[in-house]
């Protein structure tokens, strides 16, 4: 695997994570914990935010910073 798909993954992983734990977060006087991590949505809400992370987010930060990287030599 290059160097571009590990940064992608990994930038892209945090964020699909930290997105979901956000919005489980935000939605708890609502539903318990317990009722959310159970729940089908908060698995399709997972995989989402994870795949946008590491196709969207991922790719455009990997060009962001070779572009930083190329400035700077």
């Amino acid at each position: 695997m290059n160097e571009r798909w590990k940064y992608q993954i990994k930038t892209g992983s945090f964020w699909g994570i930290f997105m979901t734990v956000f919005n489980v977060l935000f939605e708890i006087k609502e539903k318990s914990l317990r009722e959310q991590f159970i729940s089908a949505s908060f698995y399709i809400r997972l995989v989402v935010f994870t795949l946008v992370g590491i196709f969207i987010l991922g790719y455009f930060n990997w060009k962001a910073s070779k572009k930083v990287e190329e400035n700077n030599k």
